[in-house]
């Protein structure tokens, strides 16, 4: 999967949950960078950051996977 597709579903539910990039980044215990070059689709997301999104944003990982259209 693209990992700008990522970055977009990280950053629009980041948001829907209130956090700031600074807050979810001290939430996550990692660096504004790295959240701000994931959110931007410059880096991919490892499984442990994606479990830990998961989990801070209280989503599933189903859900935060970004749906790709040949799926329809």
């Amino acid at each position: 999967m693209d990992q700008v597709k990522w970055g977009r579903r990280i950053k629009a539910f980041r948001k829907l949950k209130g956090y700031t990039q600074e807050a979810f980044a001290k939430r996550m215990n990692v660096s504004l960078s790295i959240v701000s070059q994931i959110e931007r689709g410059k880096r991919w997301p490892s499984d442990e950051f994606i479990q830990q999104t998961t989990e801070t944003l209280g989503v599933s990982k189903a859900e935060l996977r970004p749906v790709d259209k040949k799926d329809y």
